[in-house]
């Protein structure tokens, strides 16, 4: 081989590895430059909490994180905003289920898609809801308020802190399970519905364990049953529906970070070790179980296997109850 020739391919190749060098430390993550979560819903809820006590866990190894509550639309802004934003770590979604496996059957026209557009990085809690009714309503049990309920007919009205939510659709779910006619009243967020179901403007409210606990402590409610497979160790005496015979009245929520889908690995990686750590630090799983949250950990496997089963299931019910969310 001619010397030149010998020269000029060694050559390539040391470019080829310079260049295959840059590109790894391009992809590289970086400690100590802000990341921003964007927050699908107002200031001041559970889900900034969660990622407040995150940022405490992170800020170290990773930088400090910002909260940016980008409102609206029930978090499809948000979701939209993240799956556009530059794929280098530094903004990040805080998706809900409602937003990850409701919206996609709910909205003929959504602006994203939950699997393709973004890549999981940890779920990271997960929360069940529970039954409330106000202070006067005439029962003390389950299956005293289903009684009275049913007693109502169609003029007995129930809240949710949004439509196409899982408050929403517990009260759908016990109204299939227990053949009762309540007409679902949609709010804009957990905290006008408290404020009236507390003050009786309307009787019946579908919240979160947290949030009931926080209306009972008020005096001014009665929290009867709550949704998850086993009871809350938040509230252990309360029965579930599914102890009281409504076998398919079993609903859970859960708060994941995602990172746009075109995110280096080396990046998704880094993320995803230092949120799941922080997750299951001491002082994080306290936050969020004074919140009546609990944390989760899965990782991309286990998350988008939820996220799989739930769309199929709040797709099914639905169906089930013809619900069409207006885009």
């Amino acid at each position: 081989m001619h010397p030149f020739t010998l020269h000029r391919r060694r050559l390539l190749s040391l470019l080829g590895g310079l260049a295959i060098g840059s590109l790894a430390h391009a992809q590289a993550f970086t400690p100590g430059q802000p990341i921003k979560v964007l927050i699908g819903v107002p200031a001041g809820g559970t889900q900034d909490v969660l990622t407040r006590a995150i940022a405490q866990e992170v800020r170290d190894t990773l930088g400090p994180l910002i909260i940016d509550n980008r409102s609206g639309a029930a978090g499809r802004i948000a979701a939209e905003a993240v799956k556009t934003a530059t794929p280098d770590g530094r903004m990040l979604l805080l998706g809900t289920a409602s937003m990850m496996t409701m919206f996609p059957s709910a909205y003929r026209q959504l602006s994203y898609d939950p699997v393709k557009d973004f890549v999981p990085i940890v779920n990271a809690a997960r929360f069940e809801l529970a039954l409330v009714i106000h202070k006067d309503v005439p029962a003390n049990t389950l299956p005293e308020f289903i009684a009275w309920a049913k007693g109502q007919g169609d003029k007995l009205s129930f809240a949710s802190y949004g439509a196409g939510t899982p408050s929403h659709f517990l009260g759908e779910m016990l109204n299939r399970a227990a053949g009762l006619k309540m007409v679902h009243v949609p709010y804009r967020g957990s905290t006008p519905a408290r404020q009236d179901v507390m003050g009786g403007t309307v009787p019946v409210y579908f919240d979160t364990v947290g949030g009931a606990l926080q209306l009972q402590a008020s005096g001014r409610v009665k929290v009867l049953a709550t949704s998850g497979d086993k009871r809350s160790p938040l509230m252990p005496s309360l029965p579930t529906f599914a102890e009281a015979g409504y076998r398919d009245v079993v609903a859970a929520a859960w708060f994941a970070y995602y990172a746009p889908r075109s995110t280096p690995k080396p990046i998704v990686d880094k993320l995803r070790a230092e949120f799941t750590r922080a997750v299951n630090s001491r002082e994080v799983r306290q936050q969020l179980l004074q919140n009546g949250m609990y944390p989760a950990g899965d990782g991309p496997e286990a998350l988008l296997k939820t996220m799989r089963e739930d769309t199929a299931r709040w797709s099914g019910i639905m169906r089930a109850v013809n619900f069409q969310a207006n885009d």
